[in-house]
């Protein structure tokens, strides 16, 4: 059974910098989709960025294109997103989804429906 553990979430100031982190086991597909959603209570899960495993990189979120990358550690089989001068309209609950790529489903569009896989989350908390 596939498993996503996120961790790396924390409060930080305006300004700041931090690393969430995706641990992912049995996610034993060639090819796949790995991505990296955030919610706000009360609003919708939206896609921040998301890594194929042939290795193309898109980002859904303007306002994340300059500070934020993702970033995929093959032999530890972990996600990445390096998250910098972090702002406080990026605070919400970060999750780590997974699913194989599928003919006639892009990985380029992040569709929360899409994805089969998903963590518990990790919350990051920005103060101004």
């Amino acid at each position: 059974q596939v498993k996503l553990v996120e961790s790396g979430g924390d409060s930080v100031q305006s300004g700041g910098s931090l690393r969430l982190s995706c641990a992912a086991s049995n996610l034993n597909y060639t090819y796949y989709c790995m991505a990296w959603f955030r919610q706000v209570p009360g609003q919708e899960r939206e896609g921040v960025a998301v890594f194929r495993s042939d290795g193309v990189i898109t980002y859904h979120i303007d306002s994340v294109k300059d500070r934020f990358t993702i970033s995929l550690d093959n032999a530890k089989s972990t996600l990445f997103l390096q998250m910098r001068s972090l702002k406080p309209e990026d605070t919400a609950m970060y999750y780590c989804a997974a699913r194989p790529r599928v003919r006639g489903r892009s990985c380029s569009v992040p569709v929360r429906s899409d994805y089969n896989y998903w963590g518990q989350g990790t919350q990051v908390t920005v103060s101004s």
